[in-house]
Protein backbone atom coordinates (compact mmCIF):
# COMPACT_ATOMS: atom_id res chain seq x y z
CA UNK A 1 0.00 0.00 0.00
CA UNK A 2 1.35 3.47 -0.85
CA UNK A 3 2.43 5.91 1.83
CA UNK A 4 -0.51 7.62 3.52
CA UNK A 5 -0.85 11.38 3.42
CA UNK A 6 -3.06 11.43 6.47
CA UNK A 7 -2.84 8.93 9.27
CA UNK A 8 -5.75 6.46 9.36
CA UNK A 9 -8.75 7.33 11.46
CA UNK A 10 -10.03 4.74 13.87
CA UNK A 11 -13.01 4.75 16.13
CA UNK A 12 -10.65 4.67 19.13
CA UNK A 13 -8.98 7.91 18.05
CA UNK A 14 -12.39 9.52 17.71
CA UNK A 15 -13.71 8.54 21.11
CA UNK A 16 -15.38 5.42 19.74
CA UNK A 17 -17.69 7.44 17.52
CA UNK A 18 -18.54 6.18 14.06
CA UNK A 19 -20.35 9.49 13.52
CA UNK A 20 -17.15 11.49 14.07
CA UNK A 21 -15.32 9.30 11.57
CA UNK A 22 -18.05 9.82 8.97
CA UNK A 23 -17.88 13.59 9.52
CA UNK A 24 -14.12 13.56 8.98
CA UNK A 25 -14.49 11.45 5.84
CA UNK A 26 -17.20 13.80 4.56
CA UNK A 27 -14.88 16.77 5.04
CA UNK A 28 -12.06 14.97 3.24
CA UNK A 29 -14.38 13.96 0.38
CA UNK A 30 -15.34 17.57 -0.21
CA UNK A 31 -11.90 19.12 0.34
CA UNK A 32 -9.29 17.06 -1.50
CA UNK A 33 -7.98 20.17 -3.23
CA UNK A 34 -8.48 18.77 -6.75
CA UNK A 35 -11.76 20.31 -7.92
CA UNK A 36 -12.91 17.42 -10.09
CA UNK A 37 -12.31 14.92 -7.29
CA UNK A 38 -13.95 17.24 -4.75
CA UNK A 39 -17.08 17.09 -6.89
CA UNK A 40 -16.95 13.33 -7.50
CA UNK A 41 -16.15 12.35 -3.91
CA UNK A 42 -18.57 14.98 -2.58
CA UNK A 43 -21.42 13.59 -4.69
CA UNK A 44 -20.49 10.08 -3.56
CA UNK A 45 -20.51 11.13 0.11
CA UNK A 46 -23.89 12.84 -0.26
CA UNK A 47 -25.38 9.69 -1.79
CA UNK A 48 -23.69 6.88 0.14
CA UNK A 49 -21.64 7.90 3.19
CA UNK A 50 -24.35 7.41 5.82
CA UNK A 51 -24.98 3.83 4.70
CA UNK A 52 -21.40 2.58 4.36
CA UNK A 53 -20.23 -0.35 6.47
CA UNK A 54 -16.96 -0.24 8.42
CA UNK A 55 -15.23 -2.17 5.60
CA UNK A 56 -16.52 0.32 3.03
CA UNK A 57 -15.37 3.22 5.21
CA UNK A 58 -11.88 1.67 5.15
CA UNK A 59 -12.05 1.36 1.35
CA UNK A 60 -13.09 5.02 1.08
CA UNK A 61 -10.29 6.06 3.45
CA UNK A 62 -7.76 4.19 1.29
CA UNK A 63 -8.99 5.96 -1.85
CA UNK A 64 -8.83 9.32 -0.09
CA UNK A 65 -5.19 8.62 0.74
CA UNK A 66 -4.22 7.70 -2.82
CA UNK A 67 -2.60 10.42 -4.97
CA UNK A 68 -5.15 12.69 -6.67
CA UNK A 69 -3.78 12.28 -10.19
CA UNK A 70 -3.87 8.49 -9.89
CA UNK A 71 -7.42 8.38 -8.56
CA UNK A 72 -8.64 10.73 -11.28
CA UNK A 73 -6.96 8.62 -13.99
CA UNK A 74 -8.59 5.46 -12.57
CA UNK A 75 -12.03 7.07 -12.40
CA UNK A 76 -11.81 8.44 -15.93
CA UNK A 77 -10.65 5.06 -17.25
CA UNK A 78 -7.30 6.32 -18.48
CA UNK A 79 -5.42 3.81 -16.33
CA UNK A 80 -6.73 0.54 -14.86
CA UNK A 81 -7.42 0.72 -11.15
CA UNK A 82 -4.90 -1.34 -9.15
CA UNK A 83 -6.34 -4.37 -7.39
CA UNK A 84 -5.52 -2.73 -4.05
CA UNK A 85 -8.14 -0.05 -4.72
CA UNK A 86 -10.68 -2.05 -6.72
CA UNK A 87 -13.76 -2.30 -4.49
CA UNK A 88 -17.50 -1.70 -4.42
CA UNK A 89 -16.75 1.82 -3.16
CA UNK A 90 -14.58 2.50 -6.21
CA UNK A 91 -17.30 1.09 -8.46
CA UNK A 92 -19.83 3.52 -6.96
CA UNK A 93 -17.42 6.43 -7.45
CA UNK A 94 -16.89 5.40 -11.07
CA UNK A 95 -20.66 5.17 -11.59
CA UNK A 96 -20.97 8.78 -10.43
CA UNK A 97 -18.43 9.76 -13.11
CA UNK A 98 -20.40 7.90 -15.77
CA UNK A 99 -23.79 9.47 -15.02
CA UNK A 100 -25.67 11.15 -17.80
CA UNK A 101 -26.49 14.77 -16.90
CA UNK A 102 -24.80 14.75 -13.47
CA UNK A 103 -25.48 17.37 -10.83
CA UNK A 104 -22.50 18.50 -8.80
CA UNK A 105 -24.17 20.66 -6.16
CA UNK A 106 -22.82 19.00 -3.03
Amino acid sequence: MPKRYIRPMSNTENGGSSEARRKQLLFRCRRRGFKELDLIFGAFAAAYLDGLSEVELEELDALLNAPDDDVYAWLRGRVPVPQTYASPVFDKLKAICNRKSPTWNV
